[in-house]
């Protein structure tokens, strides 16, 4: 038999009751048996289980306090731990950013660290990206100096070994303009006495000796203070070589040696002048490097034109060569003539030098600063020599379109040189003789004198008092022109100029060339000797220029020269001269025409003289090309 089960009823109730005495119980009614039984009262003291609910929170109180505690300093400990370094890394990075900027600031400790080390690393990242983007910089211009020191130990290598002022100025000048960009640049030197000035470059070497011209160019250059833009307009530019650029505007860098300006480069600019200040400087710097073997490389030169002087004599005559008695007097007859208003008559076979000698007599004249003009008479048909000489009026003739100033007008002030002058016709005649009575004319087809004023100096190779008994020339014209003669004597006449002058065409050939030739041989210069030259000193030059383009050693041997020169039976006419200029070139014409089997251009080519010569000689001594019946 078990006990009953409790019904939902059985739930026990709950009630707070006071004693007699005052104090609060807490009364438990539960029923027995679903209350059929009765039901069981407890009592429970309120006392005793506040005593024991507060000891229970005093107890949980500790014990929570404990944790926390617990947890607390573990908390501590563990950020402590991790900022620590934090701090240390943000102190040492304010460190160093005060190192490096210095300022010196101050920071907490705290949340600022964070922000202190980023504001660092920040600074530190633009900082590095600053010296990055410096370092770069210094690179590029350490590698750029690296290559400019190379480059400028290059020239100074090369130039060091160099000796000739041409091939020195040269070299230096190519590389040089490798620097520098320019069309093109050449160098100018003066020598410590002030005696002369050169203008060097690749393919150019000029010296100036007139004592004021040197002054002039030695000012200019002192007067630089580094490199400056000479325009072509300055006083310098007269002296400058017209054919390198003399016409346009120049940058001139100073050439120092111990702070004493020896000299210049001229570099000739494209359009405005607009080099970088480096380049400049790099150009300024090798220029002052170089500058001792530039003096050591003039006075070589000066030594060399000296030595040069001394064996040839008086060897040069403003560009005419020679020694020989005859050419000393030819030399005194231009020193008289020149200063003078006298008409000059220059005689002499073809290829001796006549123009040359006009040249000589206006340059040294005080028509120098004024044109000389070159008229080769023998070179027009009579048709037109007259309008060539003294111009034509609009309608003067067929194809006389406008109007034209002769070759007198042309020479104004100046002197006029008639080469071939016994070739004038007489109507041209009748009016150069009035020119040189009254200094005027009337132009072809016109009625209105022309004053001029020009000097005349003529030349011919053909008998002229011959043509006056022929009445083919005017008495009173020769003894107009011939109021100063002067004869150029045939090379075969001074033949002791004849080395002098191979060796002087040898050295002018041999740098056009750049070969380097020592000279000429024994039996080379025996044939030279012996040669009766036809041509006189145009042919010796041409012959010289035609051994030096195809000589393959170092001087020039025999079998380099022409085979009109080199062949015995060429020269087998040396003994069948006749006693006259006219005569003996007439023999000479007719054997260098059959030789050619009248190939003009090649006959012009063996005498030295041009086919517009030829023809007029032909022309002149009626030769014809034979035919065969």
């Amino acid at each position: 038999m078990g006990w009953p089960h409790a019904s939902a009823d059985d739930s026990a109730a709950f009630r707070d009751i006071v004693s007699q005495d005052g104090v609060q119980y807490l009364e438990v009614a539960w029923p027995i048996f679903g209350g059929h039984a009765g039901a069981l009262h407890l009592g429970f003291s309120h006392e005793l289980l506040d005593k024991r609910v507060r000891r229970l929170w005093l107890e949980i109180s500790v014990l929570t306090a404990f944790v926390l505690a617990l947890a607390l300093a573990g908390s501590l400990y563990f950020l402590r731990r991790i900022t620590q370094p934090l701090a240390q890394l943000a102190d040492a990075a304010q460190k160093m950013d005060e190192s490096i900027t210095g300022n010196r600031g101050h920071h907490e400790r705290g949340a600022d660290e964070v922000a202190t080390l980023t504001n660092a690393f920040t600074s530190m990242l633009e900082r590095i990206k600053a010296h990055t983007v410096k370092l770069e910089n210094q690179a590029r211009e350490l590698e750029k100096t690296h290559n400019q020191t190379k480059q400028f130990c290059e020239i100074v290598k090369e130039t060091g070994s160099l000796e000739a002022l041409a091939d020195m100025a040269s070299v230096l000048t190519e590389k040089l303009r490798g620097i520098i960009p320019c069309s093109d640049a050449f160098l100018c030197v003066i020598t410590d006495s002030l005696d002369a000035a050169y203008f060097a470059g690749a393919g150019l070497l000029r010296r100036v000796a007139d004592l004021q011209d040197v002054l002039n160019i030695s000012g200019f250059l002192a007067a630089l203070q580094g490199p400056s833009v000479c325009s072509k307009t300055s006083s310098i530019s007269q002296y400058l070589p017209a054919d390198r650029g003399g016409n346009r505007d120049h940058l001139v860098f100073p050439i120092l040696l111990e702070s004493h300006v020896i000299g210049g480069m001229f570099v000739a600019c494209r359009g405005d002048c607009s080099c970088t200040a480096d380049q400049k400087e790099l150009v300024a710097l090798i220029l002052s490097q170089v500058s001792g073997v530039l003096r050591r490389a003039l006075i070589h030169e000066e030594s060399r034109r000296k030595s040069r002087t001394d064996e040839k004599g008086v060897a040069c005559f403003d560009g005419i060569y020679g020694k020989d008695p005859q050419m000393k007097v030819v030399f005194r007859l231009i020193e008289d003539a020149a200063p003078t208003e006298a008409s000059v008559l220059v005689l002499g076979e073809s290829g001796t030098g006549k123009e040359l000698v006009a040249r000589s007599i206006h340059f040294r004249s005080g028509r120098s600063e004024r044109p000389f003009v070159v008229i080769n008479c023998a070179a027009y048909p009579d048709t037109l020599l007259e309008s060539e000489l003294f111009g034509h009026e609009k309608g003067a003739f067929t194809g006389a379109l406008k109007q034209r100033i002769g070759r007198f007008e042309e020479a104004n002030g100046g002197t006029v040189f008639l080469d071939e002058v016994g070739d004038i016709s007489p109507q041209a005649q009748i009016k150069l003789l009035r020119v040189l009575q009254t200094q005027t004319f009337e132009r072809l087809g016109g009625q209105k004198p022309v004053r001029v004023d020009v000097r005349v100096v003529a030349a011919t190779n053909r008998d002229l008092e011959q043509l006056i008994k022929e009445g083919r020339f005017r008495e009173d014209l020769y003894y107009r022109l011939n109021v100063i003669p002067i004869l150029m004597p045939p090379l075969r006449a001074r033949r002791n100029d004849i080395p002098l002058l191979a060796k002087h065409f040898l050295e002018v050939f041999a740098r056009e060339q750049a070969k380097d030739l020592t000279g000429i041989s024994h039996e080379a210069m025996r044939l030279l000797l012996e040669y009766h030259w036809p041509g006189n000193v145009r042919e010796l030059e041409n012959a010289i220029e035609h051994a030096v383009v195809v000589c393959k050693g170092p001087e020039i041997e025999a079998k380099d020269l022409p085979s009109t020169v080199s062949d015995p039976l060429a020269k087998s006419t040396h003994g069948k001269r006749s006693a006259t200029i006219r005569d003996n070139e007439k023999i000479i014409l007719e054997q260098t025409l059959m030789e050619c089997s009248w190939n003009k251009k090649e006959a012009a080519r063996r005498l030295g003289i041009g086919r517009t010569t030829l023809y007029a000689k032909i022309r002149r001594y009626r030769l014809e090309k034979p035919t065969i019946q």
